[in-house]
């Protein structure tokens, strides 16, 4: 038997992302002499060689439709060559290397109510969870609370009226998919699990819903003689991933499942190191389907840094600046003892930032 290899490995996985890049930028990859914003939700980027390639940046409605990815590639075919993209915010890019088209094409999205922007010194689209519609475990519904939110926002979508870029996010439970952000809302759950033990061992994998416990609260027990389950509650943190292993294991309460906003977090080391978010208000009620609770909340943090950051200050800046005292004053935030203004967390270890530090 031969032990000449007569077949040749195929890489599996994605296609290189140049596969996927509008000519003009493939062409042009590295060469690049500079870019602008020549209005709101439109990039130039010009050449060495003197093209250009414009973008423009819309919104989207999150959840969208057949139908609406369709109108949207119509565009992308008629106006952009055939090229868009999805960001990692929900927003919606067309590449285009004709100027003429640049206005048509804006008009056209705002008249199918895509609003143009989120480019510079702007509140940009939510990166959130998947909330009710996709995932297992949520307490609300974090593209719900999207909505609400850039409804309330929307001219500070469209205009580069703020300070800095504004990342916002939210998170349908305290696992917090959302990550670091401006400001975040988190869903906040305030008691541990309640136990449904007549159905739990018909309906539970016990040994999945133990492992999925992040701090082992979650223990083996027999209750009426039926194997079950108990939670030890000095340990448990309320994340509710038991939930999704185990719906006997119920965690949402209209009344106990609450939402919390935090401020501060950024992860690039562009003029600072990157920061964590802090805790600044927490127990809004969870009040579908607008939250106007949380939204008034949003607001009042979202404009009192708008009125007092200075320019190219990101939020976590503002706030260093003029101290945690005077932020809970600017924005007419009550302080409690649950809000933890010095939390640093092994800055040490942890400590990202490219920064030179002594």
């Amino acid at each position: 038997m031969s032990n000449t290899r007569t077949w040749e490995t195929k890489e599996s996985g994605p296609h290189t992302y140049k596969d996927m890049l509008h000519p003009l930028m493939l062409k042009n990859y590295g060469k690049w002499k500079y870019h602008d914003r020549p209005r709101p939700g439109v990039l130039r980027h010009v050449a060495q060689s003197g093209e250009e390639l414009y973008t423009v940046r819309c919104g989207s409605h999150r959840q969208v439709t057949v139908d609406i990815v369709r109108r949207l590639c119509d565009l992308a075919d008629k106006y952009a060559e055939g090229f868009l993209r999805f960001t990692i915010r929900n927003n919606i890019e067309f590449m285009l290397a004709k100027k003429e088209n640049v206005d048509t094409l804006i008009k056209e999205l705002e008249a199918l109510g895509h609003p143009v922007g989120g480019t510079g010194n702007s509140i940009s689209s939510v990166a959130h969870t998947q909330g009710w519609l996709h995932c297992d475990i949520p307490a609300t519904d974090a593209s719900g609370v999207v909505k609400s939110m850039m409804d309330n926002l929307f001219d500070d979508y469209t205009k580069e009226e703020m300070p800095n870029r504004v990342r916002l996010s939210t998170s349908c439970c305290e696992i917090n998919c959302g990550g670091q952000a401006d400001l975040a809302v988190v869903v906040q759950h305030t008691r541990p699990p309640r136990i449904n033990h007549d159905i739990l061992a018909g309906i539970c994998e016990m040994p999945k819903a133990v492992a999925r416990c992040p701090v082992a609260a979650i223990r083996p027990t027999a209750v009426n003689g039926k194997p079950s389950l108990m939670v030890v509650e000095d340990k448990c943190i309320c994340c509710g991933a038991c939930f999704g292993a185990c719906p006997a294991m119920e965690i949402n309460h209209p009344d106990y499942s609450q939402l919390a906003i935090w401020v501060g977090g950024k992860n690039s080391n562009t003029r600072s190191k990157p920061t964590n978010m802090k805790l600044v208000m927490h127990g809004l009620p969870n009040n579908p389907p607008r939250w106007p609770e949380v939204n008034s909340a949003v607001k009042k943090i979202l404009m009192a840094y708008k009125k007092g950051g200075k320019p190219w200050e990101r939020m976590s800046e503002w706030i260093d600046r003029i101290g945690w005292k005077r932020f809970f004053e600017e924005t007419e935030i009550p302080f409690d003892k649950y809000l933890i203004d010095s939390y640093r967390h092994a800055r040490t270890s942890l400590n990202q930032s490219a920064h030179v530090r002594f």
